[in-house]
């Protein structure tokens, strides 16, 4: 029987899955060094909320555009509304990624966005047209409740066997629960949790694993119930937020060995492994105390941690504490293995370090977008120099409300893309004027050779001006992977 072919216009589908519909391998690259050399992105995916904002209406995907030779630069070009209110989207993440390189059969077609206050799952069509994504299918909060008594999905990753694992950090009752569950990789249908029933950890949020190693790590956030609050110490000092990781055997499920990081380690949020599928060592940022630990392999054969940054609190006037955190939320390390980048959301720096010891990471570039020691705030250091206090970022008459907080890199590692926006219950406690005004997309220059931050001015997506009015944009993917969602294996 002759084959078919079938011509689909160049804006159809994403560059990176071009050659899948010739079958010649799956999506993704063979290797991270081989994904530098990948495309340029052209458009960003980025959830838009309204819960909590006071603007009317289900929460949206925005498409939005980073041709620099296109027209419609750095504005929103499509908008997929959801089929609920209050759902508070969050992460994303696909259905396949490098991690299916050699499966030709698999195609990265479908973003999997969960949401992390309804529970409600949205499988997103992206292969028909990328640029105007279509709702695929909904996971109702009821499959998860009912097959895995589990609620609140956060991270998303692809598995080489086809399935796709989601984390979660509750149970249906608000309680906290770390657990993980698995869908099937063509039909969306919820199956199982992935872990061991006897082998539940106390709180979720974030995981990486790392096949060759046989490892997984997850981290820790709170319990729903007390993060849909806002943050309030007596929640910390009554256990709601957690401080450890977790290491699992990847095949056979089972938890080795929970990692107490200490108050130094409270609230671990995202982990990164080394993307060399080789690498038996990664970081995780800790909130809190503004801290990052090294994760790695012993010559035993087993898994321990050192603390290898540190950002001091700033003493301060006039906000709630006596001493403001810098509050790390997001981290990632560049394709090459070389960099790891992270936002401090309360401070407003984002920091770039060398890694290339990965046991003395170097300071070489930090920006400041924001944050809330601006010196015309109301938040005033003390005992330090007046001049530390950074003046407000404005570009193109927008000024920029909220600190930096989910970051994504190029695949070449030149442009650093950051969104404002962490959760909107936190919103309203700490950036009250950007729940008002409306979060921003911006973009960094990266210097790669001697390392180096510095804001485009060109660049600013102000999610202020949207049609029905502002709303809070997050996590930032793009259609053909990047640093934070393709594993290889």
């Amino acid at each position: 029987m002759a084959k078919r072919h079938v011509r689909l216009q160049r804006d159809q589908i994403p560059r990176e899955t071009m050659k899948d519909e010739c079958h010649i391998h799956g999506p993704g690259y063979p290797s991270p060094l081989e994904a530098m050399k990948g495309p340029r992105e052209e458009i960003v995916y980025l959830p838009c909320i309204r819960r909590n904002t006071g603007t009317e209406g289900p929460d949206y995907l925005a498409t939005v555009d980073v041709d620099p030779k296109s027209r419609t630069y750095s504005q929103v070009i499509h908008r997929l509304p959801m089929l609920h209110v209050g759902d508070e989207l969050h992460h994303s993440g696909w259905n396949a990624c490098s991690s299916c390189y050699t499966d030709a059969c698999k195609k990265r077609d479908k973003l999997i966005l969960p949401s992390l206050y309804s529970s409600r799952i949205y499988i997103i069509d992206v292969g028909h047209n990328c640029r105007a994504p279509r709702i695929h299918k909904v996971i109702e909060p009821s499959e998860l409740h009912e097959k895995c008594d589990s609620a609140n999905p956060h991270t998303t990753h692809c598995l080489a066997n086809g399935e796709v694992m989601i984390s979660t950090i509750g149970d249906p009752r608000g309680n906290a629960k770390g657990s993980f569950v698995l869908l099937n990789g063509e039909t969306f249908e919820v199956k199982s949790t992935w872990e061991n029933k006897s082998d539940s950890v106390p709180f979720g949020y974030d995981y990486w694993y790392q096949p060759r190693h046989n490892v997984m790590i997850s981290t820790e956030w709170g319990a729903p119930k007390a993060i849909e609050k806002g943050f309030r110490l007596t929640d910390l000092e009554a256990g709601m937020y957690g401080h450890s990781i977790h290491v699992w055997n990847w095949t056979s499920h089972k938890l080795i060995k929970s990692i107490d990081l200490g108050d130094d380690g409270l609230i671990p949020l995202e982990v990164r492994f080394l993307h060399n599928p080789d690498a038996s060592q990664g970081f995780v940022g800790c909130a809190l105390r503004s801290s990052v630990f090294r994760i790695y392999k012993t010559e035993d054969g087993t898994w321990a941690t050192d603390k290898v940054i540190q950002i001091p609190s700033k003493k301060v006037t006039g906000w709630m504490m006596e001493e403001m955190p810098g509050l790390i939320t997001d981290i990632l390390i560049s394709l090459c293995d070389r960099f790891l980048y992270f936002s401090n959301w309360l401070h407003g720096d984002i920091r770039q370090y060398d890694i290339s010891d990965p046991c003395n990471p170097k300071l070489v570039g930090q920006v400041f977008v924001g944050g809330s020691l601006l010196k015309d705030g109301n938040v005033k250091v003390v005992d330090e120099d007046p001049n530390c206090q950074p003046e407000p970022l404005v570009i193109k008459g927008t000024r920029v409300e909220g600190g930096p907080q989910m970051i994504q890199l190029s695949l070449d590692g030149k442009r650093l893309y950051c969104s404002t926006s962490l959760y909107s219950t936190w919103d309203n406690q700490f950036y009250t004027c950007m729940v008002k005004k409306g979060s921003v997309l911006l973009q960094i220059d990266v210097d790669t050779k001697n390392g180096g931050l510095k804001v485009n001015k060109n660049f600013i997506c102000d999610f202020g001006k949207e049609p029905n009015g502002p709303v809070l944009a997050h996590e930032v993917r793009y259609p053909g992977g990047d640093c934070t969602s393709d594993i290889w294996i």
